[in-house]
């Protein structure tokens, strides 16, 4: 079990991130390519990525254990809420010191492991700066097969489990936005428990705690295993294909219009105006403009908090997406 230690000081410091992480997302994924799980949610990525992946995969093999640690500065840390993005990610791995890489690199356990891997960490082990170049190659590479053309998707997820998380911020405060994380996550005052591979207390010590929604993260969240880097909890998100709104038949788009069934469509879990205009490939006027109909027409609740605005379904519009079925009860 992991147990987070959360002062009050360190209540007033907890943030929710901006949007998914390239490279918490690249490496997490990386985990679900070889695992043969959740096959209703990665099964048919898994079967688009493989053919896409190159030889270099090799290298992060051995630096990504099928399971248990992986080093710290292959996701770097960071005070903002706001993610660095894929560049300035890769930049900070490649700025890696060499007396970090070597520490980090020791402690990734190749027991057992093929005389390939063991090869491949070798030269990391040495801290030099061009074995860091090829990895940093290889991280963008496998990046660019496995993660980039999901990411639209990936920022959906996110962007709905923001949703959530920002009613529950909005209803009860910080107390209530650490209650309102998954099932694996459970707040009990003053300490944050979690379901977790072996037995941790991580102390925040007034530096307060990043949540870091995660569309590849799969059971147990994750967090950095040195205790001195900004603490970040990266949690797994809800998925499309668990249960949730099926998939609204042709029918829904002859009664409300192709468009406005996206928008309704595009708002599941809740999100904001610009983020209900990204997903579904509309402009902001535009769905403001639909948001508004679709309120009046009472399938939408719009929950405003300063400059904010939050689309939520109503129970008449989810029971549309469902095509009138009701609710699921857990």
């Amino acid at each position: 079990m992991l147990r987070i230690h959360v002062s009050g000081w360190d209540l007033s410091k907890v943030r929710m991130a901006a949007g998914p992480d390239a490279l918490w997302e690249t490496i997490l994924s990386f985990h679900r390519l070889r695992d043969r799980r959740a096959s209703a949610v990665f099964g048919k990525w898994r079967t688009e990525t493989r053919p896409r992946l190159s030889g270099e995969v090799r290298l992060l093999s051995a630096v990504v254990p099928p399971r248990g640690y992986f080093p710290d500065f292959l996701t770097p840390s960071q005070e903002s809420a706001e993610p660095l993005g894929l560049d300035a990610g890769m930049e900070a791995v490649r700025a890696t010191t060499p007396e970090r890489l070597r520490a980090e690199i020791a402690m990734v356990d190749d027991r057992g492991a093929p005389g390939t891997r063991r090869a491949g960490l070798a030269p990391l082990r040495e801290g030099g700066a061009e074995p860091l170049g090829r990895l940093v190659g290889a991280l963008r590479d496998y990046h660019r097969a496995a993660v980039e053309p999901y990411w639209p998707h990936i920022q959906s997820a996110v962007e709905a489990d923001r949703a959530i998380r920002g009613r529950a911020l909005l209803d009860g405060g910080t107390g209530e936005l650490l209650a309102s994380l998954p099932p694996v996550i459970r707040w009990r005052a003053p300490v944050l428990e979690a379901d977790y591979p072996v037995d941790r207390d991580l102390h925040l010590d007034g530096r307060g705690l990043l949540l870091q929604p995660s569309f590849f993260c799969r059971g147990a969240p994750v967090v950095l295993r040195d205790p001195l880097l900004p603490p970040v909890l990266v949690y797994p998100v809800a998925h499309p294909a668990a249960p949730g709104f099926a998939e609204p038949g042709p029918w829904l788009g002859r009664l409300l219009g192709q468009t406005r069934s996206t928008v309704l469509r595009a708002i599941g879990d809740g999100c904001t105006t610009s983020e209900l205009a990204r997903r579904a490939g509309v402009s902001l006027a535009s769905a403001s403009q639909h948001a508004c109909v679709l309120r009046e027409a009472g399938l939408v609740h719009t929950l405003r908090h300063g400059s904010s605005v939050l689309h939520t379904l109503t129970p008449l519009g989810g029971s549309l997406l469902r095509g009138g079925a009701p609710l699921a009860v857990s």
